[in-house]
């Protein structure tokens, strides 16, 4: 018999004991966590802000920076020496010349360490084919530089990139409209002197800092560690997506780094800074080794919770369950010990005595319930026995009167053999290859009758099957209802096969005939006679057999009938687990 399983491991009290000690841990180590990154952040934040701040305020400074070069700028373009070279340059002598050019070089010197950014200035004068540098002196007149730097001053920016540079400009007008300028003051900014600037902002050891121009046409960058090697390709590719919001992260190079942005709209610019995320953490090293310490902690708490709740509860509640278990199976011989002097050690005297008082109650009560069962089961069987009688006496009256004296011997002998299987053994229960041989035995007899109108075909009986023990006669008074109810009448091809299954715990006996006679409400009728109580004094056919074999096995026994693929009543014998059936 199957026992069901009344509860699961997910429905034990230990397990639920476990779900709530980590309802009540959980809360504490989520908000450790939280309590670590908020730290995290907090730190990242005012180092990022402190960083955004600085970076803003040497954009201001810069800005003013180029604001005070653009005015020295246009105050060169009223220059009285470089006006009077570019519009009486023809009718200038050549002293005259010398001495304004030179004055002009000290002017664009002057200007030129006015200001640590300012690299060259120059004065490009097309009418005279020259270009006067306080670098340089004077040089050839480069009309290439002159036009293309020229291109670009209407930009609406401050700062003129063009070949990688950063430049200001300014031009002197004609009176004549579209004609080129008189001539054009640039200030070429030095991006060393920037680069030097942008050192003073990598204050962390590995950051760096990136000045970028808005078309990404000008690019100075300045870092330390690994920073240092990084090139600026690597930089431009990870700038456009990074600053989605603040502060942002990226990855270079296999290291993680915070980046703030400052924006310049006036001239253009932007600085990146690049803090490494180990700066922000360093501080908080410490606090981060206790985060681990409680979390250890927390989990050797958790373990020894789980040993003393699986110790002191869950193994002797388990032990009882077990105890039960072994009871539900039969088993009266339990007894459990239990030395603690707890609440299961009175749970564990009180079932002790109740399996002492089963084991007291079972002779007068289920010892009582058997011989009901034994009674009942031989009055059944005795009923069988005469039904068969007189069938087979009908069967040898028809032959005598046919006059087939040869089959009559053959006949005999076989019944012979049949009644010796009825009443040589007082068993109730007889092992299933027997029982089937015995049905063989009967096959043929009515084979001998029907003169080979109806053939009985067994299909081979699997070994693991042959020593069930089963009620005897179960098998052939299924055979003889085939036979009298569905296939008498055939004139030809009436066919029976008996076959054998295994499945879901169950030996199944599968007899099915090809009768042409069975209606639905026959079916039907048959299917309620068997589980219709019958209390009349006697109990004969599939009905008789359907019992004995649910008194043998339970409830789950008996009989199955449907309708055969072969046309016929096709009825299943389902005989348990293969396991012991009562012993009655």
């Amino acid at each position: 018999m199957m026992f069901r399983r009344d509860f699961s491991l997910r429905n034990t009290i230990f397990l639920r004991l476990i779900v709530t000690f980590l309802l009540i841990m959980v809360p504490i180590l989520l908000f450790a966590v939280y309590l670590y990154h908020w730290n995290v952040q907090t730190a990242s934040s005012d180092i990022t802000k402190t960083a955004a701040a600085q970076s803003e305020f040497y954009l201001t400074d810069l800005e003013n920076e180029i604001e005070r070069m653009k005015m020295l700028q246009y105050s060169l373009l009223e220059d009285e020496n470089l006006n009077e070279l570019v519009l009486t340059w023809e009718t200038m002598a050549t002293i005259a010349r010398t001495e304004n050019m030179n004055s002009l070089i000290k002017r664009l010197y002057t200007v030129q360490n006015s200001s640590m950014y300012i690299k060259d200035v120059s004065v490009h004068i097309a009418a005279i084919g020259r270009t006067i540098s306080a670098g340089d002196g004077v040089r050839e007149f480069r009309p290439e530089r002159f036009r293309e730097i020229r291109s670009v001053f209407g930009s609406g920016s401050q700062l003129i990139e063009w070949n990688g540079g950063l430049f200001l400009g300014a031009m002197k007008q004609r009176g004549i409209k579209r004609a080129e300028p008189l001539f054009t003051v640039e200030i070429e900014l030095d991006e060393q002197r920037l680069q030097e600037a942008l050192a003073q902002f990598n204050t962390y050891p590995g950051s760096g800092t990136l000045l970028l121009s808005d078309s990404a046409k000008v690019a100075v960058a300045n870092g330390t560690g690994e920073l240092a090697n990084v090139s600026l390709p690597l930089f431009l590719r990870e700038i456009p997506a990074l600053l989605e919001d603040t502060p942002s992260r990226l990855t270079v190079n296999g290291n993680r780094y915070y980046a703030v942005q400052a924006h310049s709209p006036e001239l253009a610019l932007s600085i990146y800074r690049f803090i490494p995320e180990k700066v922000v953490q360093k501080p908080l090293s410490k606090f981060y080794k206790w985060a681990w310490g409680f979390a250890a902690a927390a989990l050797g708490i958790f373990g020894v919770f789980a040993l003393s709740t699986y110790k002191f509860i869950h193994k002797p509640m388990l032990a009882l369950v077990k105890g039960f278990r072994r009871i539900e199976h039969g088993d009266l011989s339990i007894h459990i010990a239990h030395e603690s002097k707890d609440e299961f050690r009175y749970l564990y005297g009180r079932f002790n005595q109740m399996v002492d008082n089963l084991r007291s109650l079972i002779d007068q009560v289920y010892k009582q319930k058997i011989m009901t069962q034994r009674a009942e089961l031989k009055q059944l069987q005795s009923q069988i026995n005469p039904h068969f009688l007189y069938n087979s006496f009908f069967i040898l009256n028809t032959m005598a009167k046919t006059g087939d004296t040869e089959r009559i011997e053959q006949f005999t002998t076989l019944l012979g053999e049949y009644f010796e299987f009825v009443t040589r053994n007082a068993s109730d229960l007889v092992a299933l290859e027997q029982e089937v041989h015995h049905a063989r035995m009967y096959a043929e007899i009515q084979e001998l009758r029907f003169s080979r109108r109806i053939q009985v075909r067994f299909d081979p009986l699997p070994d693991e099957l042959r020593p069930l023990p089963v009620p005897r006669l179960i098998v052939q008074p299924i055979i003889e209802n085939a036979f009298k109810h569905s296939l008498e009448k055939k004139t030809k091809n009436g066919l029976i096969v008996v076959r054998f299954e295994g499945a879901d715990g169950q030996a199944r006996v599968i007899v099915e005939d090809n009768g042409d006679r069975l209606t639905d409400e026959a079916l039907e009728q048959i299917r309620k006679s068997l589980y219709e109580e019958q209390d009349q004094a006697e109990t004969t056919g599939m009905v008789n057999i359907h019992r004995r074999i649910r008194i043998t096995f339970g409830e789950d026994a008996g009989l199955r009938t449907e309708r055969s693929e072969l046309g016929g009543l096709a009825v299943t014998i389902l005989l348990g687990d293969g396991g012991e059936p009562s012993s009655v």
